[in-house]
């Protein structure tokens, strides 16, 4: 059987009204995110169990032991530490009984396989964040793709699917800080930044390719994030005393308040949160068009490179870079509608719903459904 396709809007998350007494019910939810560090899909698990907590909903998360993850969560969310994954499905499936779960939300390959152990009363969902695989996904009663083409290559998958782009996640306590006082830059220093974990999918090795080929003197490379391809990155820097790998930062968007220009270098994007953060503050932006980012960048102006292309993404920096001869460039005034936390928050909790139901249909026996007379059979 294919999929059954039920996208919420066309390419964005649209705003969304309880219609009925089974949407505005407070849910019991369970967020499942085995993972060590925090990248973009960490951070939109924590946005939105904090969100989905604000509304009232009862919403844990489950994850690895000491994981910084647990620091991303309001007061509102329980976490819930597994010191080691043995018999992790089986403890999974014991913590959803004893918290009476509804719905159990999994993210990424390990959060998603320990949902095959959820009890058959729990709708499992999943976002897909880098894309489907049956391996993971296969036994799930829903998934929850973020750009269109996640959406064609669904297969045989039998569940339920829903269209839910990201979303602009929540940075009102983000503090400024100064970053080039940091790094003892001058102050007319241009900060060319991203964000993002260092792995070969992110392009890193693109971007610093570039930077070293077109980049103006008085300009440096900052990349905040951490990754196996760090090492790789530094040599291939070859002690440009330009670029500056950081590290994991806690506060993306104070980081992002200090850079003249943002890069999204990846070869594979999905979605982007980064992106949606340095749109927030308005910073000019060069983007590869990955199939994430080139979904939902089109109506706004940003420039698209071809992904692995060091010298188009070179061709990128030194007409960006060139354009303006001041210090700082301008900013740049995005629409954000499109990006509605809100919205989005609020779409993911109607699927969460239409799941449920659909999983309610489904395990009643036959005999309980009522025959359904049409209008033709009436008449007779």
């Amino acid at each position: 059987m294919s999929a059954r396709n039920d996208f919420v809007g066309e390419l964005h998350p649209r705003a969304y009204e309880a219609a009925d007494p089974v949407a505005s019910h407070k849910l019991k939810i369970l967020h499942v995110l085995f993972s060590s560090r925090v990248a973009g899909s960490e951070r939109y698990c924590a946005d939105l169990a904090n969100g989905q907590a604000a509304l009232g909903h009862e919403v844990r998360v489950a994850g690895r032991y000491g994981s910084p993850i647990a620091g991303l969560l309001s007061n509102e969310v329980v976490f819930h530490g597994f010191a080691i994954p043995f018999l992790r499905g089986l403890r999974l499936r014991r913590l959803m009984g004893r918290t009476g779960i509804e719905i159990a939300h999994g993210h990424l390959s390990h959060g998603c396989k320990a949902l095959a152990a959820a009890p058959d009363s729990v709708a499992r969902i999943a976002t897909l964040h880098v894309g489907y695989k049956a391996k993971q996904h296969a036994c799930l009663e829903g998934v929850i793709c973020v750009n269109t083409v996640q959406s064609t290559r669904l297969g045989t998958f039998d569940g339920q699917s829903t269209l839910i782009s990201n979303w602009l996640p929540d940075v009102r306590s983000a503090e400024s800080f100064d970053l080039r006082a940091q790094l003892n830059l001058p102050r007319e220093t241009r900060l060319v930044g991203s964000v993002g974990r260092l792995h070969l999918s992110k392009g890193y090795d693109v971007l610093v390719s570039a930077f070293r080929q077109s980049a103006p003197d008085n300009a440096a490379l900052v990349i905040v994030g951490e990754g196996p391809h760090r090492a790789a990155l530094e040599k291939l820097a070859k002690g440009d005393s330009r670029i500056h790998l950081l590290g994991h930062c806690n506060n993306v968007p104070g980081f992002l308040r200090n850079l003249d220009l943002f890069v999204s270098p990846s070869r594979e994007e999905s979605a982007g949160l980064a992106i949606l953060e340095a749109m927030h503050e308005g910073l000019p932006i060069i983007a590869t068009a990955a199939e994430g980012p080139s979904e939902y960048l089109r109506e706004h102006p940003v420039t698209l490179v071809a992904p692995g292309s060091v010298e188009g993404l070179a061709e990128a920096l030194a007409d960006v870079l060139r354009e303006q001869p001041v210090v700082r460039l301008s900013r740049v005034g995005y629409d954000l509608a499109p990006f509605s936390r809100s919205a989005g928050i609020a779409n993911v909790l109607d699927f969460y719903s239409r799941v449920a139901r659909g999983a309610t249909v489904q395990a009643a026996p036959d005999i309980d459904q009522p025959r359904l007379i049409y209008a033709s059979e009436a008449q007779e």
